[in-house]
């Protein structure tokens, strides 16, 4: 099955997923719930574009990018409440 990214411009989160050619992605609702991941505080009918394909990963392939930049205190890069 493909690999795609999808970038949210609400939230400038890139997420990876594997989906069929034939489906297609419209929302970061849509998208949270293929990846298997919360949709936080982005309003789940924002909308994404697809970034590129990175054609088949074996063994899941699912991978979520860390937001681009955070300057919350000790955030690590990804979950806290200001990147979500």
């Amino acid at each position: 099955m493909p690999t795609y990214e999808y970038r949210c411009a609400s939230n400038d989160r890139v997420v990876e997923v594997q989906h069929k050619m034939s489906e297609q992605l419209r929302t970061w609702g849509e998208l949270c719930e293929r990846a298997g991941i919360t949709p936080g505080r982005t309003d789940p009918r924002a909308p994404i574009e697809k970034l590129m394909s990175a054609g088949y990963i074996g063994g899941g392939g699912r991978a979520e990018a860390p937001p681009a930049a955070c300057e919350a205190p000790m955030c690590g890069m990804g979950g806290c409440a200001q990147c979500d």
